[in-house]
């Protein structure tokens, strides 16, 4: 079994993949650590798989999982996961922009204790306005919703110890939300500053248009993480506030009506009144039935809603296995014991 496996999504990179294992081969080979590589084909239409294939036979240390579509970047990583044997697993791009002489670096950093190492592209070779400053925003908005402070989500180097991340399901952009979402668990995040590259060759597949997807992952992962054992707290609260409003606006439009003697059948602000209190009262009720579908989730599949990291026992007690970690809110993660 080797000791780490490296997992790389792989789209349209045809022109950069010899050189991607050549600069893996350099940066592993003189380590001395057994390890695999993961090459995930994401749906490539450019040849990409051709070169894959050479370079596996090449090369037995290489692993390739081909999709038959493109299925994403998240859907890469978590095949990737599922099929890593290493109990440290390290992702990183494949367009040659993060240097793989860093992988030991990020390793031996998780082996003093963290249980996820996240890469710092403090000095970024990318465009400023199309790549730069929406990532800089992003990073701080992601930091401030998930409270787990990190200069750059974005970067795909990374290194993970494999029992925090195998157990997770991952959809949308979410692969970029793996330490806020295991942060949740216990487990121990740390950042070190990596050395970034512009791209060499091949053309990017970021835009803005990531950053608007990325946004509308973050509110599910937020409320994921705070309010999917909850629901009714989000929102019977916001219900409240509209449904309050609109009771006061209607109170006040009884007393313009019985005490001023004034009509009110042609204000706008009936309707208005009305608006708010029908809809609190339909978030008052979403919020219910939201409730009743979180215990069935969590019943059903014996899903607990609280995380143990061990048990501290006199040597006389029998000891209690501590099944394998499942996350309260649909995200699962694992906290080391």
């Amino acid at each position: 079994m080797p000791e780490i496996s490296v997992v790389i999504p792989i789209f349209n990179e045809a022109l950069n993949l010899e050189a991607l294992h050549r600069e893996l081969t350099a940066a592993l080979e003189p380590w001395g650590r057994s390890y695999e590589v993961l090459l995930i084909d994401d749906g490539s239409t450019d040849g990409s798989a051709e070169v894959l294939a050479r370079l596996q036979h090449q090369d037995s240390r290489l692993r390739i999982i081909r999709f038959r579509r493109n299925f994403g970047q998240t859907a890469a990583f978590s095949a990737g996961f599922a099929y890593a044997r290493a109990p440290i697993i390290v992702t990183s791009d494949g367009d040659l922009q993060n240097d793989q002489r860093d992988i030991p670096m990020l390793v031996e950093r998780l082996e003093q204790g963290a249980d996820i190492v996240c890469g710092w592209r403090k000095d970024r070779k990318d465009r400023l306005f199309t790549r730069r400053v929406p990532s800089i925003i992003a990073n701080k908005l992601i930091s401030r919703a998930t409270g787990v402070d990190l200069h750059d989500y974005g970067c795909s180097l990374k290194a993970y110890r494999a029992e925090v991340v195998k157990p997770l399901r991952l959809y949308g952009e979410m692969h970029r939300f793996i330490p806020a979402i295991a942060s949740e668990y216990g487990v121990t995040v740390t950042e070190v500053v990596v050395n970034h590259r512009a791209r060499r060759a091949g053309t990017s597949k970021y835009g803005l248009s990531r950053t608007v997807r990325v946004v509308l992952d973050l509110l599910t992962v937020k409320f994921l993480l705070n309010y999917a054992t909850r629901p009714l707290q989000i929102f019977g609260l916001v219900g409240l506030i509209l449904g309050g409003l609109g009771a006061a606006i209607m109170l006040y439009l009884v007393f313009v009506r019985l005490i001023v003697h004034q009509p009110i059948a042609d204000r706008p602000l009936l309707l208005f009144g009305i608006l708010l209190v029908s809809s609190g009262l339909q978030l008052l009720t979403i919020g219910l039935l939201a409730e009743l579908q979180a215990r069935t989730y969590h019943e059903s599949q014996d899903k607990p809603t609280y995380v143990i990291r061990d048990i501290l026992e006199g040597s006389g007690a029998e000891a209690t296995p501590i099944p394998p970690l499942r996350a309260a809110n649909g995200l699962r993660g694992v906290a080391r014991g």
